[in-house]
């Protein structure tokens, strides 16, 4: 079987056949298609845009103006012992966790392609920095799925675990491999571009990475709807069901391994708890095709290979979903009974553009003054240690 996907024309005839399915879905359910593309241009507006945007803004200038050259110096003697990559790095890490997916694998190659980490520096930090952010794990899905603000607090804390575990284990990736010799971060000078140039750079390319996102978002909520009305759906929720899952459950699976918003707003339903808080950190951890394919669009011109990457949110969906589960194993969480869990995500969703812009912007302006004082106090610092050991 394996021997057969290998050769190309399987693969191009697999291809073909996907295309020919989803056309004829397209031309039998085209009142369903447009539901679908409404409801994605919908969450792209309402949230994708304003969450990403000005996070993308930031991520590009912290990288063009040498910030992240500053922060490397900082945090060398933190990334290297425990991740094997530069100090850089941490930048990536930090915006990562901050923003949400997938500002955390665009940070990192944008990092690559400067030259201030190796190819195999970088393909071990997409492993592990691109994560979702806290107002999505902490609105979106610890308010708003489940009602309790306190399971999105557990969420994101075997998140964030979960991350720095992927990160401990692919620090061996590549271990093998001869680094290239060249300066360290440390010795290396800073390039920086001026502020006018840089910030022209880093809006255009961030409204050109917002779109490629919406674009897979829309078309993942298409294929999510299609795939409901013609019975596909149903098809693999039978296919699943082979392994011992319910048929709820692997609709649910389904979901989230396609588009992690719809999976994780699927577990709103009826089910035990700790499976659904488990369910719901393996969708964070794993993030979804549609996310990964926004991280691919990046990844096509860098020449990283996307399999780490891959292999790195498989593992962090395992992670976080076991250390949630044991979790909740010791220690019982209860859901609140309430009537206005449906309300509460749909109100989040369709928080109106200039509230999430504004919300997000704040967010975003108050991470930049955080990081250009941290970058100051550290060149302030070095320099006044330059002047008290002069170097001959």
């Amino acid at each position: 079987m394996w021997r057969l996907l290998r050769r190309s024309w399987m693969r191009e005839g697999g291809v073909i056949l996907l295309l020919v399915v989803f056309a004829l879905a397209l031309m039998t359910a085209p009142q369903q298609a447009m539901e679908g593309a409404q409801h994605g241009l919908s969450l792209c507006f309402n949230v994708i845009v304003p969450s990403l945007f000005p996070f993308f803004v930031l991520s590009s200038l912290v990288v063009d103006l040498g910030l992240a050259a500053y922060l490397g110096r900082a945090l060398e003697g933190v990334m290297q012992p425990l991740f094997r990559v530069n100090g850089c790095c941490g930048s990536a890490l930090a915006l990562g966790f901050l923003g949400g997916y997938p500002v955390g694998a665009r940070t990192a190659i944008q990092l690559y392609e400067q030259g201030l980490c190796s190819r195999g520096e970088a393909e071990r930090l997409l492993a592990f920095c691109n994560n979702s952010g806290p107002a999505f794990i902490l609105g979106v899905v610890g308010a708003g799925v489940f009602g309790d603000g306190r399971i999105g607090l557990l969420l994101y804390a075997t998140h964030a675990l979960a991350s720095v575990l992927v990160g401990l284990l692919f620090r061996f990736h590549g271990a093998h491999t001869p680094r290239p010799a060249r300066r360290t971060p440390a010795s290396k000078p800073i390039q920086a571009v001026n502020f006018p140039a840089a910030f022209t750079g880093a809006v255009t390319r961030s409204f050109q990475n917002t779109l490629n996102i919406c674009a897979f978002v829309t078309f993942f909520a298409v294929v999510l709807q299609l795939l409901e009305q013609t019975g596909g759906l149903a098809l693999c929720t039978r296919l699943l069901g082979l392994l011992g899952l319910s048929a709820q459950w692997s609709q649910r699976m389904i979901a989230g391994l396609l588009e992690l918003s719809s999976g994780v707003s699927s577990l709103s339903t009826a089910g035990q708890l700790a499976q659904q808080i488990s369910m719901a950190a393996f969708m964070l951890g794993w993030a979804g095709l549609s996310v990964h394919c926004q991280v691919l669009s990046f990844l096509v011109d860098s020449g990283l290979s996307p399999r780490t990457y891959l292999a790195g949110k498989f593992c962090h969906g395992l992670l976080a979903g076991g250390l949630t589960w044991l979790v909740t194993r010791w220690i019982p969480v209860a859901l609140p009974v309430s009537d206005y869990l449906l309300d509460q995500t749909e109100s989040i969703a369709a928080l109106d553009f200039s509230t999430a812009l504004a919300l997000s912007t704040a967010v975003s302006v108050g991470a930049w003054l955080l990081v250009s004082a941290l970058c100051t106090a550290i060149a302030r610092k070095n320099g006044g240690n330059s002047r008290r050991h002069p170097v001959y």
